[in-house]
């Protein structure tokens, strides 16, 4: 695998980082990555990325848990061993609708909330026994790292990204 020059350059400030990529991006340079301890408000709009679509993908696991929910209670409730329970027959999944109401909630919330941990963890490629990606250790106590690749103007980045206040810049191999 090909390696590539990138710096690394640490902040000790969100708002100061936040600044900071807003400069870079003035200059049209390529951020290729912000590693931060926490998450930082806006830096999303300043690096320009586009807004998530999880959102949409969290509705469509809501709406197959309420069919599911559905199906089921019909299936099992009406179809497959209906009961006369304290006199009221179950002839129609409608007349009964009102008890079924909490199974269709919880399995709504349950397959919304399993398949969208599940979908975050793929999108973030995430998953057990994966290596840590994280460049420097100090971005998951109180630093945070703004991460560019670099051609031949190594020195008009660092000099860039000392004005915008960063406390360390160092050129690595990114592997």
């Amino acid at each position: 695998m090909e390696s590539s020059k990138v710096i690394h350059a640490l902040y000790n400030d969100d708002e100061i980082l936040l600044d900071a990529v807003k400069a870079v991006k003035a200059e049209h340079h390529h951020i290729e990555e912000v590693f931060c301890p926490f998450p930082v408000h806006g830096l999303d709009k300043a690096m320009g990325l586009a807004p998530t679509r999880l959102a949409i993908t969290a509705f469509m696991y809501g709406i197959t848990g309420l069919a599911i929910a559905i199906w089921m209670t019909n299936y099992m409730m009406i179809e497959d061993w209906p009961q006369d329970i304290g006199g009221k027959p179950s002839f129609s999944w409608f007349e009964n609708m009102p008890a079924f109401v909490p199974i269709m909630f919880e399995l709504t919330v349950f397959f919304a909330a399993h398949l969208m941990v599940i979908t975050f963890y793929m999108r973030s490629r995430i998953w057990p026994f994966k290596k840590a990606e994280n460049p420097d250790p100090r971005t998951t106590d109180d630093h945070f790292l703004m991460e560019i690749p670099v051609g031949d103007n190594v020195e008009e980045l660092t000099t860039l990204l000392t004005k915008t206040g960063a406390v360390e810049i160092n050129v690595v191999d990114k592997h």
